[in-house]
């Protein structure tokens, strides 16, 4: 077994987060190799190879189930990693995801890492569509708002009026596979605006239900919480302000409370482009 660190990404006053078997040397590693660090772990785990287009680093994350293109969370913690290290010396850096290349900056007044996430891509659901992920998340019938959005992976956001009915879900875990596949998604994302933070920042509290990651429920999903910024940005839900950002928190309802951090990211001609995704990083296991 390669040498494995743990680290917890997203966590909030010190507690919580997602956890991250990260293997910061990964060259000569196979792919059945770095799916088997997965599934040991239970956990979205990332591996840090050399570059091959000219980045900084090339990272590949697998979970028990597959590979994924994009991990927001595993691709911070990494980075936090390496400053720590000191493999990461640069203000910016360029990251090879398959899913395409992640810009990232190091701030040293919060001490972590910001990486990008592209403008959010968006499809409504209709009435029908939406019966069935009603009915799979046990929610009362009625006319609920749900989007299909994407930064990387598309996750399905479901508008709930309150944190304590986010809380209480109960979703039928068992068919969840089969109905992510029906409405063309990775995974069920539901969410409630709350309160705003001392500064200003809104807090947004979201659940994520994979579709088939080999667990029901993710602690902490970062590029979910970006498509969820850029779909709330585009709604107008944030207000009018350009530098409107939100604090998602995740995994309060399986004990691991997490903070994810999106803020608004513009070009070197003050376009909008797409957003910034941070959070806190710890050493260690939950």
């Amino acid at each position: 077994m390669s040498n494995v660190s743990l680290i917890r990404v997203f966590v909030r006053d010190g507690r919580g987060g997602n956890p991250v078997p990260l293997v910061v040397d990964a060259q000569g590693m196979g792919a059945a190799a770095m799916q088997a660090v997965a599934a040991e772990y239970g956990h979205e785990s990332a591996f840090v190879l050399r570059s091959s287009i000219g980045c900084d680093w090339r990272i590949r994350f697998f979970v028990p189930q597959h590979e994924m293109e994009m991990c927001g969370h595993a691709t911070v913690g990494t980075l936090w990693a390496l400053r720590q290290w000191g493999h990461w010396t640069t203000p910016t850096a360029r990251i090879e995801t398959l899913s395409g290349v992640v810009h990232a900056r190091w701030d040293d007044t919060l001490q972590r890492a910001w990486i990008s996430q592209p403008a959010v891509r968006t499809q409504a659901l209709d009435a029908q569509a939406s019966a069935p992920v009603a009915a799979q998340l046990r929610l009362p019938t009625g006319a609920w708002t749900m989007t299909n959005a994407a930064t990387s992976r598309v996750k399905t956001l479901v508008a709930l009026p309150s944190v304590a009915m986010l809380d209480a879900l109960q979703p039928d875990f068992a068919t969840m596979e089969t109905l992510c596949e029906s409405i063309g998604s990775t995974g069920l994302y539901p969410y409630a605006i709350g309160a705003s933070q001392a500064d200003g920042r809104r807090i947004v509290h979201a659940r994520q239900f994979p579709k088939s990651s080999g667990y029901p429920e993710d602690a902490a999903t970062g590029i979910a919480a970006a498509a969820l910024w850029g779909y709330l940005a585009g709604e107008g839900c944030l207000g009018n302000s350009p530098d409107a950002s939100i604090a998602v928190w995740q995994g309060d309802a399986m004990g691991s409370p997490s903070e994810i951090l999106v803020a608004p990211r513009f070009d070197e001609h003050g376009a909008a482009d797409g957003c910034w995704l941070s959070g806190e990083t710890a050493w260690g296991a939950p």
